[in-house]
């Protein structure tokens, strides 16, 4: 794996100039903050050796490289996921390859279901913790010394200073956003009401099928994380109702405004 990693991100660098400070991964209907950056060069991620591909709708599957919040920034328009086929190696094999392009820290989107009787669709949600039921770990096998140690401590899982940050933004721009604990699931179906009152139970504000293996990682190569949610479907008894995927990109696409001045501002802050 080292050697794909290192042949992948040689394959960047010789595509791009400078290296980038910010690594960002947008998820489902949340693919339009690439229209708030100064682009430089965007790849399909077909081009890319050792790339996987991505299947799902609304995931474009290109990286973007070029400037946002005045800051020079790598994006993943569209990630991967288990539910696709993929094992955990591939999903999380771009975050490696970020690492080796120089990046310092990485912001993470993601579209949800909420767990709380107070959110709403198109809330945001900005993460402080999380809860893995995936059923493999990115972390599994043999260790890579180059990579992280063996077994990377996770009491902050996301930056709290980001946190912070990105609170005192949302308020500056009277932008309504959570905080809470987001629980990874396999997907593809979504949750039956038992499941939902399940996650509540145990813990979790919201629940989604990606980012967990992503932030696991990150951590293990000592990249702070700032990870947001937004909540596209309500998972509280009462308020549980059939979604489709439309219904989905679409209550993400609303909150992508406020996503959008969040993420920018919290990146020109860093």
């Amino acid at each position: 794996m080292l050697d794909k990693i290192r042949e992948t991100s040689e394959f960047l660098k010789n595509k791009t100039d400078g290296r980038p400070q910010v690594g960002i991964i947008l998820g489902t209907g949340l693919g339009a903050l690439v229209n708030d950056i100064d682009i430089s060069i965007t790849i399909p991620y077909e081009d890319i050796p050792n790339f996987p591909v991505s299947t799902v709708e609304s995931h474009s599957g290109k990286l973007i490289f070029g400037e946002l919040g005045g800051k020079k920034v790598v994006v993943m328009q569209g990630r991967f996921h288990y539910y696709e086929g993929y094992d955990m190696q591939q999903i999380t094999f771009p975050v490696r390859v970020m690492k080796f392009l120089g990046i310092e820290k990485l912001f993470i989107s993601n579209a949800s279901g909420g767990l709380r009787d107070e959110q709403e669709i198109s809330d945001l949600m900005i993460l402080s913790d999380h809860i893995n039921l995936l059923p493999e770990n990115p972390l599994r096998g043999k260790n890579l010394d180059d990579l992280g140690p063996r077994f990377p401590d996770m009491s902050d899982a996301y930056d709290k200073d980001l946190i912070q940050k990105a609170l005192e933004i949302a308020r500056k721009h009277n932008i309504k956003v959570h905080t809470g604990v987001y629980a990874a699931v396999p997907g593809p179906n979504l949750e039956t009401p038992a499941e939902y009152k399940y996650l509540s139970i145990i813990g979790a504000d919201a629940v989604g099928m990606s980012t967990i293996p992503e932030n696991l990682v990150a951590r293990q190569m000592g990249i702070p994380c700032f990870a947001i949610s937004v909540i596209t479907d309500i998972g509280v008894e009462g308020k549980i109702k059939k979604v489709t995927v439309e219904e989905v990109i679409a209550a993400a696409a609303k909150a992508e405004p406020n996503m959008t001045r969040l993420m920018e501002e919290l990146i020109s802050s860093i």
